[in-house]
């Protein structure tokens, strides 16, 4: 099995940030804001469950996840800016 495993990272870490950002939460903006964070990060890609547990200690590393937030934070605020739909309510 083949995964990027930073969609794992993205979604979790989105999931524990959503309600401090000021956006819509629909799940097409959250979508959108995930799409681009993970387009601004680079790919974490595993094959194994050693791969998965070799990222998950990446994970902890500080700089991995100020990279991630960052990365959130950024797509978030372009997702507010220019939402894909009519009547976008945070």
């Amino acid at each position: 099995m083949l995964k990027n495993y930073m969609e794992e990272v993205i979604a979790n870490k989105l999931k524990e940030m959503l309600d401090g950002l000021d956006v819509c939460k629909c799940p097409k903006c959250i979508m959108d804001i995930e799409a681009l964070a993970l387009n601004n990060l680079p790919p974490k890609y595993v094959a194994s469950e050693k791969g998965e547990l070799y990222s998950k200690v990446n994970l902890l590393m500080q700089q991995f996840e100020v990279d991630v937030i960052a990365a959130i934070i950024r797509a978030a605020a372009i997702v507010k800016e220019h939402p894909r739909h009519e009547n976008a309510n945070p």
